[in-house]
């Protein structure tokens, strides 16, 4: 069994070692299940046992003489075997054993994913309720709209990744399956006896039909799955690469001090690791598109599929392990600037409590339509001016003053108006 929850395991997990090792685990699960069903004598089941091994080295020769994988590596342990070979690989044809070891390969590729997300929700969580009254802007369409807070940031991220949580353990279910019935998936030299007694022991669940091979609608959607895990990996990068411009600097990457960044310029503090992750998401959303295409294979199985597989498994789940660790180690790291949040959400002289003036004039009697243009004049107007005031425009303004208190007006500028329901947010999150 490989070293579980490092970074290293993943790789490793994907090595030819390891697969050969998976695909040994299957025969002679097949081995045992015949020898329950007594077609293999205990004493010669005894002695497979204790033969059964294979050389990486010893098979390359083989395959670069056979041009055959799976043949090669039968040839290899059956080298090792002597007379008790013969019950090794019976009725079986080589998708039997390779689809079946690759439904044990990818689970035991998600408990390492299933690990790293445990790590990257505790930390979003944790984040979600240190911030949860940090006030901020909020912007839409990359314009500031009304206050938020970074808290609530963090909080969507982890109800985001608690669903992609969710999404992946879904997507187990019709992955997690075996398949011991032979060349074009009919049983006919093996007993449907073998395969379940074979899934029982590899906790695997029997496939309710095959060809020669699983069908590949379930990687498919597995590897969708991943695609959508690194998207959101992106969504969240994209927005911390956003928010550590210097024109806005609310959030930046911790940067080492022997870090550089930039080979010209000295002063250069980049947000590499969230560009990094960005890059990273485009290449498992392109190997599910290769993933998609896998599925429509010729009648009973072409071998198009497979030399793709090899390439896209090993990387989207090598990659998305990577993604998902370095993204918790920005978002653990992150700098927050919350003074540079407070004069960003001022900049613009008061214009983001717009709404509450337009609802306050709403409520006092005026029509929408009247209240609406007597707020945007003097929102612009502030806007338009380096040093503008949204207020002092309105405190002039006798259409306003008119109709609403000074006392009324002042409300409409506290920040802490947009807050007051946070709990109830954070309450459907089950954060508190």
């Amino acid at each position: 069994m490989i070293e579980r929850y490092s970074l290293p395991a993943m790789k490793k997990l994907w090595e030819l070692k390891t697969k050969y090792g998976f695909w040994l685990k299957v025969e002679l699960a097949v081995c045992e299940a015949l020898n329950k069903v007594g077609q293999i004598p205990e004493f010669d089941y005894i002695r497979i046992i204790e033969r059964a091994k294979f050389d990486v080295g010893r098979i390359e020769e083989i395959e670069n003489e056979v041009k055959h994988d799976f043949i090669a590596f039968l040839t290899c342990v059956n080298e090792n075997l002597g007379d008790v070979s013969k019950y090794v690989h019976t009725g079986l044809t080589s998708s039997d054993v390779i689809d079946t070891a690759l439904a044990l390969q990818i689970r035991e590729a998600n408990l390492i994913l299933f690990h790293d997300f445990t790590k990257l929700l505790g930390i979003l969580r944790e984040k979600a309720l240190e911030h949860k009254e940090t006030l901020m802007i909020g912007r839409s369409h990359g314009v500031h709209a009304e206050p938020t807070t970074l808290g609530l940031k963090f909080a969507l991220w982890y109800d985001l990744m608690k669903r992609n949580y969710t999404r992946l353990s879904q997507s187990t279910d019709e992955l997690y399956i075996g398949k011991i019935s032979g060349a074009v998936g009919t049983y006919a030299n093996i007993d449907p006896k073998i395969e379940e007694l074979t899934c029982q022991t590899l906790e695997l669940k029997p496939a309710k039909t095959c060809t020669q091979i699983i069908q590949r609608d379930v990687h498919a959607r597995y590897i969708q799955t991943l695609a959508l895990i690194a998207s959101s990996i992106e969504l969240i990068a994209t927005e911390i690469r956003s928010l550590q411009r210097t024109d806005i600097l609310e959030v930046e990457e911790f940067f080492d001090f022997n870090q550089k960044g930039s080979s010209a310029m000295p002063h250069k503090r980049n947000p590499i690791s969230s560009e990094n992750l960005c890059g990273l998401a485009r290449v498992i959303r392109a190997n599910s598109l290769v993933a998609l295409e896998n599925v429509t294979l010729w009648h009973e199985r072409d071998m198009s599929h497979s030399s793709a597989e090899r390439i896209i498994l090993p990387d989207s789940t090598i990659l998305l392990d990577y993604m998902l660790d370095k993204l918790s180690k920005v978002l653990e790291k992150l700098i927050i600037y919350p003074e540079n949040m407070i004069n960003n959400m001022n900049k613009c002289g008061g214009i983001i409590f717009s709404q509450q003036v337009l609802l306050i004039l709403i409520e006092k009697g005026l029509s929408r339509e009247k209240a609406y243009r007597i707020v945007q004049k003097n929102a612009h107007e502030a806007w338009n001016k380096s040093n503008g005031s949204f207020k002092d425009n309105l405190l002039k303004d006798q259409n306003v003053m008119s109709i609403i208190t000074r006392k009324d007006l002042e409300k409409c500028f506290d920040p802490a108006y947009h807050i007051k329901n946070i709990n109830h947010i954070y309450k459907k999150l089950e954060i508190i």
